[in-house]
């Protein structure tokens, strides 16, 4: 096996990652939507994952985020209308910017390790619990039952897994060794 001489390009581990990011949501959100499901609700994946947000008080905690920022900066109220689409853009957005963080890091690395996404999943995890609670969205992690923050803690690893696991894939198959200079001369 061969190790890279140089680190990605950034652009190159922002695009990666930020893939990366998306297919470890992906997994984040099948970890929830288990919990859904083992709950007993019905909605197909699709229906779960777009759900709608009627109001503000029932957003999303990515959504909330988003919104104190947008306010902020503003310095005007969001209509209730907003929640749902301020909430997924936000969901997926922070999963994806996540991703880009973790591809420069990861990609700045002789050889990337699909493991080291895990690192990123327990991190995210951790932050959501020191964060979220100085916002006043979560309550101090002491609160939580044991199986609760399980549940948390095996949808951040899940995000970090996917996310890691992509971003390697997509070294592996698409930058190493001239695969895709290789691919693009054959079409010529």
């Amino acid at each position: 096996m061969r190790v890279r001489k140089n680190p990605m390009i950034p652009l190159a581990a922002v695009a990666a990652g930020l893939l990366a990011g998306a297919v470890g949501t992906v997994c984040l959100d099948a970890v929830h939507y288990l919990k859904y499901r083992r709950g007993g609700g019905t909605d197909s994946p699709v229906a779960w994952e777009f759900a709608p947000v009627e109001n503000w008080e029932s957003a999303p905690d990515p959504g909330q985020v988003a919104k104190r920022v947008i306010e902020g900066f503003t310095q005007h109220k969001l209509p209730d209308r907003s929640a749902w689409l301020i909430s997924t853009i936000a969901h997926w957005g922070y999963g994806s910017a996540a991703g880009a963080a973790y591809g420069i890091v990861a990609g700045s690395l002789p050889r990337p390790h699909p493991r080291y996404g895990l690192v990123l999943g327990a991190a995210l995890f951790a932050n959501d619990y020191i964060a979220l609670p100085v916002a006043g969205l979560y309550k101090p992690i002491w609160e939580y039952d044991a199986k609760t923050l399980a549940w948390d803690l095996g949808a951040h690893l899940a995000y970090g897994a996917g996310t890691g696991t992509t971003f390697w894939l997509v070294t592996r198959i698409v930058l190493l060794d001239g695969f895709a200079g290789r691919r693009l001369e054959s079409r010529h």
